[in-house]
Protein backbone atom coordinates (compact mmCIF):
# COMPACT_ATOMS: atom_id res chain seq x y z
CA UNK A 1 0.00 0.00 0.00
CA UNK A 2 1.53 3.53 -0.95
CA UNK A 3 2.45 6.16 2.22
CA UNK A 4 0.40 3.23 3.91
CA UNK A 5 -3.39 4.70 2.92
CA UNK A 6 -5.90 2.07 2.66
CA UNK A 7 -9.84 2.61 1.82
CA UNK A 8 -10.48 2.67 5.26
CA UNK A 9 -8.02 5.18 5.36
CA UNK A 10 -9.56 7.35 2.94
CA UNK A 11 -13.23 6.91 4.03
CA UNK A 12 -12.31 8.84 7.23
CA UNK A 13 -11.12 11.70 6.41
CA UNK A 14 -11.02 12.53 2.51
CA UNK A 15 -8.55 15.36 2.77
CA UNK A 16 -6.12 13.56 4.33
CA UNK A 17 -5.14 12.11 1.54
CA UNK A 18 -3.40 15.03 0.17
CA UNK A 19 -1.16 15.27 3.35
CA UNK A 20 -0.25 11.79 3.10
CA UNK A 21 1.21 11.71 -0.57
CA UNK A 22 2.73 14.90 -0.03
CA UNK A 23 4.66 13.53 3.17
CA UNK A 24 5.02 9.99 0.80
CA UNK A 25 6.26 11.79 -2.40
CA UNK A 26 8.38 15.29 -1.21
CA UNK A 27 9.44 14.14 1.54
CA UNK A 28 10.18 11.06 3.05
CA UNK A 29 12.32 9.25 0.43
CA UNK A 30 12.68 5.77 -0.94
CA UNK A 31 14.94 3.50 1.57
CA UNK A 32 17.42 1.02 -0.37
CA UNK A 33 15.02 -1.88 0.31
CA UNK A 34 11.78 -0.04 -1.51
CA UNK A 35 11.40 0.60 -5.08
CA UNK A 36 11.29 4.04 -6.90
CA UNK A 37 14.66 4.93 -5.92
CA UNK A 38 14.68 6.78 -9.21
CA UNK A 39 12.69 9.78 -7.27
CA UNK A 40 16.04 10.33 -4.10
CA UNK A 41 17.75 13.23 -6.42
CA UNK A 42 14.81 14.79 -6.96
CA UNK A 43 14.07 15.31 -3.41
CA UNK A 44 17.66 16.37 -2.50
CA UNK A 45 17.06 18.75 -4.89
CA UNK A 46 13.70 19.98 -3.39
CA UNK A 47 15.78 20.22 0.01
CA UNK A 48 18.34 22.29 -1.27
CA UNK A 49 15.82 24.53 -2.61
CA UNK A 50 13.80 24.88 0.40
CA UNK A 51 16.85 25.35 3.07
CA UNK A 52 17.28 28.59 0.94
CA UNK A 53 13.69 29.92 1.90
CA UNK A 54 13.21 31.79 5.06
CA UNK A 55 10.72 29.60 7.41
CA UNK A 56 7.14 30.13 6.56
CA UNK A 57 5.56 28.76 9.99
CA UNK A 58 6.99 28.59 13.39
CA UNK A 59 7.76 24.63 14.28
CA UNK A 60 6.04 24.34 17.56
CA UNK A 61 5.80 21.19 19.47
CA UNK A 62 6.95 18.57 17.04
CA UNK A 63 6.18 14.95 18.05
CA UNK A 64 8.50 12.04 17.85
CA UNK A 65 7.53 8.54 18.11
CA UNK A 66 10.82 6.68 19.27
CA UNK A 67 11.55 2.68 19.74
CA UNK A 68 12.69 -0.46 18.18
CA UNK A 69 11.35 -1.03 14.38
CA UNK A 70 8.03 -3.24 14.16
CA UNK A 71 6.97 -2.17 17.52
CA UNK A 72 3.61 -0.68 16.21
CA UNK A 73 5.30 3.03 15.39
CA UNK A 74 4.01 3.03 11.84
CA UNK A 75 -0.34 2.07 12.94
CA UNK A 76 0.20 4.69 15.79
CA UNK A 77 1.65 7.18 13.31
CA UNK A 78 -0.95 6.92 10.89
CA UNK A 79 -3.71 6.98 13.38
CA UNK A 80 -2.28 10.61 14.54
CA UNK A 81 -2.09 11.52 11.29
CA UNK A 82 -5.90 11.57 11.15
CA UNK A 83 -6.12 13.98 14.10
CA UNK A 84 -7.23 17.42 12.18
CA UNK A 85 -4.08 18.85 12.85
CA UNK A 86 -1.11 16.75 12.00
CA UNK A 87 1.01 16.30 9.50
CA UNK A 88 2.78 12.83 9.70
CA UNK A 89 6.49 12.05 8.21
CA UNK A 90 6.89 7.85 8.25
CA UNK A 91 11.16 7.73 8.63
CA UNK A 92 11.72 10.50 6.69
CA UNK A 93 15.25 9.79 6.72
CA UNK A 94 16.00 11.45 3.34
CA UNK A 95 15.09 14.57 4.98
CA UNK A 96 17.26 13.86 8.21
CA UNK A 97 20.12 12.71 6.00
CA UNK A 98 19.37 16.41 4.34
CA UNK A 99 19.98 18.13 7.60
CA UNK A 100 23.12 15.86 8.66
CA UNK A 101 25.06 14.07 6.29
CA UNK A 102 26.23 11.30 8.98
CA UNK A 103 22.58 10.60 10.25
CA UNK A 104 22.29 7.57 7.51
CA UNK A 105 22.61 3.96 9.47
CA UNK A 106 21.09 2.25 6.39
CA UNK A 107 23.40 3.48 3.50
CA UNK A 108 20.13 4.64 1.10
CA UNK A 109 21.65 7.66 0.82
CA UNK A 110 25.16 7.40 1.72
CA UNK A 111 27.72 4.98 1.71
CA UNK A 112 30.62 6.77 3.77
CA UNK A 113 30.56 7.85 7.62
CA UNK A 114 27.54 7.70 9.92
CA UNK A 115 26.90 7.67 13.38
CA UNK A 116 24.24 6.11 15.95
CA UNK A 117 24.54 8.79 18.22
CA UNK A 118 24.17 12.64 17.46
CA UNK A 119 24.44 15.03 20.67
CA UNK A 120 23.98 18.82 21.14
CA UNK A 121 27.58 19.36 19.12
CA UNK A 122 26.00 18.47 15.96
CA UNK A 123 23.53 20.33 16.13
CA UNK A 124 25.18 23.46 14.29
CA UNK A 125 23.33 26.99 13.46
CA UNK A 126 23.15 25.43 10.05
CA UNK A 127 21.97 22.41 11.33
CA UNK A 128 18.95 24.03 13.06
CA UNK A 129 18.34 26.64 10.06
CA UNK A 130 18.13 23.19 8.12
CA UNK A 131 16.09 21.68 10.04
CA UNK A 132 13.26 24.61 10.46
CA UNK A 133 13.01 25.40 6.69
CA UNK A 134 12.21 21.70 5.90
CA UNK A 135 9.65 21.19 8.44
CA UNK A 136 8.93 24.85 7.81
CA UNK A 137 8.45 24.04 4.36
CA UNK A 138 6.35 20.56 5.38
CA UNK A 139 3.53 22.23 7.64
CA UNK A 140 3.28 24.78 4.58
CA UNK A 141 2.59 22.25 2.11
CA UNK A 142 0.59 19.95 4.30
CA UNK A 143 -1.31 22.35 5.85
CA UNK A 144 -0.93 21.25 9.14
CA UNK A 145 -0.14 22.81 12.25
CA UNK A 146 1.90 20.11 13.96
CA UNK A 147 4.64 17.58 12.82
CA UNK A 148 4.67 13.89 14.46
CA UNK A 149 7.59 12.16 12.92
CA UNK A 150 8.35 8.52 13.08
CA UNK A 151 11.52 7.57 13.44
CA UNK A 152 12.30 4.98 15.77
CA UNK A 153 16.45 5.46 15.65
CA UNK A 154 15.92 8.57 16.79
CA UNK A 155 16.04 7.45 20.01
CA UNK A 156 20.02 7.87 20.46
CA UNK A 157 19.71 10.96 19.39
CA UNK A 158 17.31 12.88 21.84
CA UNK A 159 20.30 15.60 23.01
CA UNK A 160 20.35 16.31 19.01
CA UNK A 161 16.72 17.04 18.78
CA UNK A 162 15.99 18.44 21.57
CA UNK A 163 18.96 21.53 20.83
CA UNK A 164 17.15 21.87 17.35
CA UNK A 165 13.73 22.10 18.97
CA UNK A 166 13.57 22.31 22.78
CA UNK A 167 9.62 21.84 22.87
CA UNK A 168 9.65 18.97 21.15
CA UNK A 169 7.49 15.91 22.78
CA UNK A 170 8.77 12.03 22.53
CA UNK A 171 6.49 9.12 22.45
CA UNK A 172 8.19 5.81 23.66
CA UNK A 173 6.35 2.73 22.20
CA UNK A 174 7.07 -0.24 24.21
CA UNK A 175 5.88 -4.20 22.81
CA UNK A 176 6.46 -7.70 23.94
CA UNK A 177 10.36 -7.97 22.87
CA UNK A 178 9.34 -11.70 21.56
CA UNK A 179 6.88 -10.01 19.79
CA UNK A 180 9.60 -7.63 17.82
CA UNK A 181 12.08 -9.94 17.52
CA UNK A 182 9.51 -12.47 15.17
CA UNK A 183 8.48 -9.27 12.86
CA UNK A 184 11.82 -7.57 12.56
CA UNK A 185 12.96 -11.53 11.39
CA UNK A 186 10.61 -12.11 9.02
CA UNK A 187 10.46 -8.78 7.58
CA UNK A 188 14.29 -9.43 6.34
CA UNK A 189 13.05 -12.91 5.39
CA UNK A 190 10.40 -11.09 3.25
CA UNK A 191 12.09 -7.89 2.17
CA UNK A 192 16.04 -8.58 2.02
CA UNK A 193 17.69 -9.34 -1.16
CA UNK A 194 20.55 -9.46 -2.91
CA UNK A 195 21.62 -6.43 -4.56
CA UNK A 196 24.93 -7.24 -7.26
CA UNK A 197 27.35 -7.72 -4.74
CA UNK A 198 25.43 -6.11 -1.69
CA UNK A 199 22.97 -7.57 0.87
CA UNK A 200 20.01 -5.07 1.59
CA UNK A 201 18.02 -6.13 4.66
CA UNK A 202 16.88 -4.78 7.89
CA UNK A 203 20.32 -4.16 8.77
CA UNK A 204 21.40 -1.95 5.82
CA UNK A 205 24.04 -2.54 3.40
CA UNK A 206 25.86 -5.09 3.95
CA UNK A 207 24.99 -4.95 7.57
CA UNK A 208 25.95 -1.70 7.92
CA UNK A 209 23.47 -0.82 10.77
CA UNK A 210 25.15 -3.69 12.48
CA UNK A 211 28.22 -3.13 12.93
CA UNK A 212 27.52 0.36 13.85
CA UNK A 213 24.83 -0.58 16.41
CA UNK A 214 27.29 -3.08 18.31
CA UNK A 215 30.26 -0.55 17.67
CA UNK A 216 28.59 2.82 19.18
CA UNK A 217 25.92 1.06 21.13
CA UNK A 218 26.46 -2.38 22.67
CA UNK A 219 29.48 -1.46 23.64
CA UNK A 220 28.49 0.81 26.07
CA UNK A 221 26.43 -1.60 28.14
CA UNK A 222 28.25 -3.33 30.68
CA UNK A 223 26.98 -6.88 30.42
CA UNK A 224 26.79 -6.43 26.97
CA UNK A 225 30.20 -5.41 25.26
CA UNK A 226 32.27 -8.32 26.74
CA UNK A 227 30.36 -9.65 23.79
CA UNK A 228 30.78 -7.66 20.67
CA UNK A 229 33.64 -9.39 18.76
CA UNK A 230 30.93 -12.35 18.95
CA UNK A 231 28.01 -10.67 17.90
CA UNK A 232 29.98 -9.25 14.71
CA UNK A 233 30.22 -12.64 13.35
CA UNK A 234 26.03 -13.53 14.10
CA UNK A 235 23.57 -13.90 11.62
CA UNK A 236 20.57 -15.26 13.05
CA UNK A 237 18.09 -12.54 12.57
CA UNK A 238 16.29 -13.04 15.62
CA UNK A 239 19.17 -12.83 17.95
CA UNK A 240 20.14 -9.57 16.18
CA UNK A 241 16.79 -8.31 16.39
CA UNK A 242 17.44 -9.29 20.56
CA UNK A 243 20.19 -6.90 20.90
CA UNK A 244 18.68 -3.78 19.33
CA UNK A 245 15.35 -4.32 21.64
CA UNK A 246 17.48 -4.65 24.46
CA UNK A 247 19.52 -1.31 23.67
CA UNK A 248 16.65 0.63 22.46
CA UNK A 249 14.39 0.08 25.74
CA UNK A 250 17.10 0.42 27.57
CA UNK A 251 17.75 3.81 26.03
CA UNK A 252 14.19 4.27 26.18
CA UNK A 253 13.76 3.88 30.15
CA UNK A 254 16.91 5.95 30.77
CA UNK A 255 15.12 8.75 28.66
CA UNK A 256 11.60 8.34 30.92
CA UNK A 257 13.87 9.22 34.05
CA UNK A 258 15.85 12.02 32.39
CA UNK A 259 12.76 13.50 30.65
CA UNK A 260 9.70 12.92 32.79
CA UNK A 261 7.54 16.08 31.51
CA UNK A 262 8.85 15.48 27.11
CA UNK A 263 8.76 11.57 26.94
CA UNK A 264 5.41 9.34 27.62
CA UNK A 265 5.25 5.45 27.25
CA UNK A 266 3.37 3.87 25.69
CA UNK A 267 2.12 0.48 25.37
CA UNK A 268 1.37 -1.19 22.19
CA UNK A 269 -0.53 -3.99 24.08
CA UNK A 270 -2.85 -1.30 25.69
CA UNK A 271 -3.25 0.61 22.66
CA UNK A 272 -4.64 -2.30 21.37
CA UNK A 273 -6.71 -3.17 24.22
CA UNK A 274 -8.13 0.31 25.07
CA UNK A 275 -7.41 2.21 22.22
CA UNK A 276 -10.17 5.31 23.55
CA UNK A 277 -8.56 5.24 26.82
CA UNK A 278 -4.42 5.16 25.63
CA UNK A 279 -5.17 7.86 22.40
CA UNK A 280 -6.98 10.48 24.76
CA UNK A 281 -4.13 10.27 27.30
CA UNK A 282 -1.71 10.73 24.31
CA UNK A 283 -3.35 13.45 22.62
CA UNK A 284 -3.33 15.07 26.09
CA UNK A 285 0.67 14.55 26.78
CA UNK A 286 0.57 16.38 23.09
CA UNK A 287 -2.09 18.72 23.73
CA UNK A 288 -3.80 18.08 20.64
CA UNK A 289 -7.50 19.11 20.82
CA UNK A 290 -9.14 17.06 21.98
CA UNK A 291 -12.73 17.49 20.28
CA UNK A 292 -11.92 15.53 17.27
CA UNK A 293 -14.21 12.93 16.88
CA UNK A 294 -13.17 11.63 13.36
CA UNK A 295 -9.62 10.34 14.83
CA UNK A 296 -10.93 8.71 18.02
CA UNK A 297 -13.13 7.10 15.93
CA UNK A 298 -10.34 5.63 13.23
CA UNK A 299 -8.13 5.25 16.53
CA UNK A 300 -11.00 2.97 17.35
CA UNK A 301 -11.19 0.89 14.09
CA UNK A 302 -7.20 0.70 13.83
CA UNK A 303 -5.75 -1.11 16.35
CA UNK A 304 -6.35 -4.79 17.04
CA UNK A 305 -5.24 -7.24 19.25
CA UNK A 306 -1.26 -8.21 18.33
CA UNK A 307 -0.34 -11.51 17.46
CA UNK A 308 1.11 -13.02 20.52
CA UNK A 309 4.91 -14.91 19.45
CA UNK A 310 6.22 -17.41 21.41
CA UNK A 311 9.13 -17.13 23.13
CA UNK A 312 11.81 -18.78 21.03
CA UNK A 313 15.63 -20.14 21.66
CA UNK A 314 18.35 -17.14 21.77
CA UNK A 315 21.94 -16.85 21.80
CA UNK A 316 23.27 -17.75 25.70
CA UNK A 317 25.26 -14.43 25.62
CA UNK A 318 22.13 -12.14 25.45
CA UNK A 319 19.42 -14.61 26.99
CA UNK A 320 19.56 -12.93 30.61
CA UNK A 321 19.79 -9.64 29.33
CA UNK A 322 17.21 -9.92 27.51
CA UNK A 323 14.46 -11.70 29.71
CA UNK A 324 15.76 -8.80 32.53
CA UNK A 325 14.53 -5.80 30.23
CA UNK A 326 10.88 -7.58 29.57
CA UNK A 327 10.88 -7.99 33.43
CA UNK A 328 11.75 -4.04 33.49
CA UNK A 329 8.98 -2.73 31.08
CA UNK A 330 6.80 -5.26 32.79
CA UNK A 331 6.48 -8.27 30.61
CA UNK A 332 6.52 -11.40 31.86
Amino acid sequence: MIAQIDSAYINARPWKLWSRMISYALFEGRPLTTRGQWINPLLFAHFAIEKRLPVSRRISKPVFILGTGRSGTTILGIVLSMHRDVGFLNEPKALWHAIHPDEDLIGSYNRNHARYRLTEADASDDVIQAAHRLYSAYLSATFSRRIVDKYPELIFRIPFIRSIFPDAKFLFLTRNGWDTCHSIMHWSERLGRQHNSELHDWWGVNRRKWDLLTAEIVSRHADLSAHVSAMKTWNEQVDMAAVEWIVTMREGLSLLKQLPDDILHVRYEALCSDPQKNMTRIVDFLELADDDEPFFQYALSSFKPPVVRTPCRLNPLIHEPFIGTMRELGYT
